[in-house]
Formats: C-alpha cells, structure tokens, sequence
C-alpha cells in the first residue's frame, strides 16, 4: 500500500462492491525505489550505503537486542570507518508510539542529523519513517495519523517530505524495509493507525539474513504469522483475474508454511532465514498487491489489540484470523479458501467446502506447531472492550466509510462477533 497503489486504493474504496463482472485486474501503478542489498555479509555494505545518504545519521533502534548481539557495536564501527557520525536513538517500543517518535524528531533536529538509520524490527523502522517526516516538518507526528479529530492528516499524508532512510531489519516480519507504510499508536487514545508517502520509502535497505539468526522463537512465530497475513488478506479477497499476484502469493505463503519451524527449530539456519527474510520484503510488495482491489481487513480489526493491549501484532492476527476464516471468508469466498489450502498447505479435498474447512484446519495446526494456542483473554481482553475495540476498527480501519471493507462489508457487529470468538 502508498503511493505505488494510490489508483488501486481508490478503486478498492469506491468500486468493491460495484465491479462489473469480467473485469481482469484492476489497473495499478508501481514504484519500489528502495535501493536493496541481500545476502549473508552484506551489512558490509553499511559504510558506503550511510555516506550516500548523509554526514551524520539518527540511528534509531529499540531497547536492548541490538546490544546485546553486538550488531551496534558492528554498525557504530562501520559508520566510523566511513566518517559518518552518529547520534544513538535507542528509546522505540514494540507498537511504537507517537511520543517516542516526537522525541526522536527533536533529537535529530537539535543534532543536525540529516538523514535515519534504522536497525531493528518492524517497530524501529516503522517509527523511523514517522521520524523522518517529523524531523523535516517540526510537527508532532500525531498531526499525520487519520485518528487526530483535527484532520490534519487529511493534507499531510500522504508524506511528500521527510529525511531520506537506510533500514537494516532485524527481523523477517512487517517488510517495512522496503515499504513506505509506518504505523504508530497515540497511546494517549490508544489509537493505532498507520501513515504512508513517497517520502517514506528507505533509499537504502540492507538485508543480511545472518543478523536474523538471534531473533527468539516466539518472535519468529509471530513474524511468520504477520507475514501470512500480509499475504493472505488480499489473496482471499482479491478481485477476478490477478493471476499472476496469485502465483505469486501462494508461492510465498508456501515459502513462509515450509521454512517457518525450521527457523524456530534451527535459528542459525541461512536457508530458513534468508527464505523468510525475502519472502517478508516481498510479501508485502506491489508485485504480490497490486491490481487485486483488496486491501488487510483482518489488520484493521487487529489494531486496537496492539494499540491498546501493547500485544504482539503478529500474534494478534493470528488469534484473530481463524474466526475471520470461518466466519467471512468461509461464508462468502469458500473457493479462495480452497484454494490457498491445496496450493500451500497440502489439502487434497475434492470438494470446496471440505477443502476450506480442511484449510483452516491446517492453518490452526501451524499456529500450534509454532506455538500460537493463545487466547485474547489470556492478553487481559474482556467481553466489555469489545464494542470500543470493533468501533475504532471501522472509525480508523475503515476511512470514514462506516465498516472495513472485506469479502463483504464488515460492521461494528461483525468484528464484535470476532473478537467473541478469540476470548
């Protein structure tokens, strides 16, 4: 999503539930400028790729990973060696919040930074983004995102100006690396939503799978489940005739099924991790979205977990997702359901109903193979937060048109029927 898929957004918004019959494909545009380096070592390639950028960088980060693997003392030693300072951000959180990035903004400006290095997960580069923008405008971020009642963000996004970017990620998660997406929580409201822009696409991405190999178990579950989703929520609602994005997303849904517990199981295992760490940038691409009129509807219905429970977002949507499969999608795409079972998961069902019945089944066993059997209760989420979270999922998630669109029209009721299901 963002300004590669600007005519797609508005189709996707105006024309769902009104597409003519025979339409193949919607019309796109594409832009993916992020300048990509890939492979084992290639964090060697940091010196150069900062001092192409700038004189001195706001290296932002989060709280005590980067530490403590020693791969800051690395990227201080490689920005020293090509004569770039450095002023250390260290301060981001897992669902990073706008006072932090406001804080971060003002840092870079009082330093003379001129442009952001963000080495971390989907949490640091997300926030770096919102950084950059923040630091160039001197506004406070909050003045961007779609839940400030003074509609501001209505003329600053999407982002047309911010400091250029260099992400090195940490983790095979959000695909924020080469994105130009950032979601933030205004943890005064607790309302979680994202902003996006040309600006905010990275210059430059470094990924070298081998910094992946020290992220946790459950944090890797939870990254293979955000990239499931990032890849599944436009696939099962995606307009006729993408075959091509289909291909696409199966393949890497697939990648993502088959290598997901060999990471797990073997952390330091290149093949698992150079696997997942592609599939994470890509699957979140123009070249697995566009031209489907779909947007992640299960993400708006997620956001105000993480907003205001600060739950993991990967493991959020994957609570959330079996209810959304057998209470949407089941219902209303059975056929796509099918599909996504025999094509990733190995379900051989003849019958379309058996087959995504049989799919959601197989998805289930993954989650518990990974180590996702959790509950929203377990989170400290009761029965009277429902109807608060469901409204702010369509208030935020759904742009003001009143429900998040969907395989249908998704309502308050709805996504309150959801969230029962996960208690």
């Amino acid at each position: 999503m963002g300004s590669f898929s600007k005519h797609v957004i508005n189709c996707f918004w105006c024309n769902l539930y009104g597409k003519k019959e025979g339409i193949q494909m919607f019309p796109f545009e594409v832009s993916f400028p992020t300048h990509i380096y890939f492979g084992l070592g290639e964090l060697k390639r940091l010196g150069e790729a900062a001092k192409s950028l700038g004189k001195k960088a706001l290296l932002v980060t989060g709280g005590n990973a980067a530490k403590r693997t020693g791969l800051l003392d690395r990227v201080h030693a490689l920005l020293q060696e090509a004569d770039v300072d450095s002023i250390l951000f260290d301060k981001i959180e897992p669902n990073p919040r706008t006072a932090t990035v406001d804080a971060g903004a003002a840092l870079a400006r009082q330093n003379g930074c001129d442009f952001i290095l963000a080495v971390g997960g989907g949490s640091v580069m997300d926030a770096s983004k919102a950084i950059a923008a923040a630091a160039r405008s001197g506004r406070p971020i909050y003045d961007y995102m779609r839940g400030n009642p003074s509609g501001t963000g209505k003329k600053l996004v999407p982002v047309q100006d911010a400091l250029p970017i260099l992400t090195v990620p940490t983790v095979a998660a959000t695909g924020s690396e080469a994105n130009n997406i950032s979601v933030l929580t205004h943890w005064d409201t607790h309302e979680k939503s994202s902003i996006n822009g040309p600006a905010l696409y990275p210059r430059i991405a470094i990924l070298d799978p081998s910094i992946t190999y020290t992220v946790p178990a459950r944090v890797t579950a939870e990254a293979c489940a955000d990239i499931f989703s990032h890849l599944f929520e436009s696939y099962l609602i995606s307009a006729a005739g993408t075959h091509v994005q289909d291909g696409l997303s199966e393949t890497l849904i697939r990648l993502v099924v088959e290598h997901s517990l060999t990471a797990i199981e073997q952390p330091d295992n290149a093949e698992a991790r150079s696997t997942l760490l592609w599939v994470s940038t890509l699957g979140i691409s123009p070249f697995a979205n566009a031209g489907r009129n779909a947007g992640m509807p299960l993400h708006g219905v997620e956001h105000p977990l993480s907003g205001i429970y600060d739950m993991a977002h990967g493991r959020g949507l994957a609570i959330l997702s079996l209810p959304y499969f057998k209470q949407v999608i089941l219902a209303d795409r059975p056929e796509r359901l099918a599909r996504m079972g025999r094509h990733c998961f190995g379900v051989t069902a003849e019958d379309e109903l058996a087959a995504a019945e049989a799919t959601i089944d197989a998805v289930q066993h993954w989650y518990e193979r990974m180590g996702i059997t959790e509950r929203l209760s377990d989170f400290g989420v009761t029965r009277d937060a429902l109807k608060r979270m469901a409204d702010e999922a369509v208030t935020i998630g759904g742009r003001g048109v009143g429900y998040l669109p969907s395989s249908r029209r998704l309502n308050a009721e709805d996504i309150v029927k959801i969230y029962e299901a996960c208690l």
